[in-house]
């Protein structure tokens, strides 16, 4: 366990690396920080630091640089999530306030969290699998050919055409739509299969046929994956720090293409909680030199899909755990009224 005079000089090495871009001295850290010892001391506990690997030393420069292993105690015991200020805060809400349907509230939320953080966004589309339906509405377009919209409580739309076996009246039609909601509204889509499989049996034998067409387009708009859906921005952000990736970016780009890679990186939806993946720590290896900053957003207690930020592990940790943590707050809201 390092001391906490050791703890403060490591936090005092991480803010000023992150600030200035040049590795830090002992001569600088006493000057700029109120470290209560004087720069003998704090080059022994350097030495220390160093010796258990929490920062290293580039080259030949006198200063060191945080180490991967330095980022992730500073982030774990040494630095607090910065809130955001109430201009900030409103500002946010403001942006996203706008929005008019679901891709435009993702398409704002990744513009928004790019900006704020100056990193790259990535926002996850809400998972099909862990909402409820919020309504089935059933239009007739020709006597048999019918449009089923479906709309869940994220505020997700899907549509699909369906040409019926047989000629399909208003009245029956009618029908469909209310005792089909009154069985699956607000219900989630894993139960929905049960919940209607002897619906046909509700309905005259010439109309069947069409109910259970139907119901198979129905379920299988429940099944398709496509919540496996993200946006990403803010990509030209990482050319502001060249120098802080080994040899080139290109790499990193590369990996941000791919948009498996990214799923992974953002991890699991149902877990709504704040993840900070650090250098190695991130498994595909074009993003060896990145940190990935991640949060779980919804409607609900649960989270539905997950946001975050990607940029160089000299990042500003406390700033950009805020504003990833307040921007899927406000999403969460803005679905759960949408």
């Amino acid at each position: 366990m390092l001391s906490e005079r050791r703890l403060e000089v490591l936090r005092a090495i991480v803010q000023d690396y992150v600030g200035t871009e040049e590795p830090v001295g002992s001569k600088a850290l006493t000057e700029r920080h109120r470290l209560g010892v004087s720069p003998a001391t704090v080059r022994n506990d350097m030495a220390a630091l160093e010796d258990e690997g929490y920062i290293a030393q580039p080259h030949t420069s006198a200063g060191r640089i945080p180490t991967d292993k330095g980022y992730r105690l500073f982030v774990d015991k040494l630095a607090g999530v910065k809130p955001m200020t109430a201009p900030e805060r409103r500002a946010i809400q403001n942006f996203l306030d706008g929005a008019v349907d679901l891709d435009d509230v993702v398409g704002r939320t990744v513009r928004l969290l790019a900006q704020l953080t100056r990193q790259v966004a990535v926002v996850q589309y809400p998972s099909l699998t862990r909402s409820t339906v919020r309504h089935v509405e059933l239009l007739s377009l020709a006597p048999a050919r019918v449009m089923l919209v479906l709309i869940t409580d994220t505020g997700r739309v899907e549509q699909r055409m369906i040409d019926c076996p047989a000629p399909f009246g208003e009245t029956s039609l009618a029908d469909l739509r209310a005792r089909l909601n009154s069985r699956i509204a607000g219900r989630r889509f894993a139960d929905v299969p049960q919940l209607v499989q002897d619906l046909p049996d509700a309905f005259e034998t010439e109309d069947r046929g069409t109910v259970a067409t139907v119901l198979s387009t129905l379920l299988e708009a429940l099944v398709e994956e496509n919540e496996e859906r993200l946006m990403i921005g803010g990509t030209a952000n990482l050319t502001r720090f060249g120098h802080d990736f080994p040899l080139t970016i290109r790499p990193v780009l590369e990996a941000l293409e791919e948009q498996v890679v990214l799923l992974k990186l953002l991890g699991e939806s149902t877990d709504s909680g704040m993840t900070v993946r650090i250098g190695h720590e991130n498994v595909h290896e074009g993003l060896n030199s990145t940190s990935v900053v991640s949060v779980g957003y919804g409607s609900g207690v649960e989270a539905v899909a997950k946001l975050g930020v990607v940029g160089p592990t000299r990042m500003d940790y406390p700033g950009t755990m805020g504003a990833v943590r307040a921007v899927a707050r406000y999403v969460g809201q803005i679905l759960a009224e949408s």
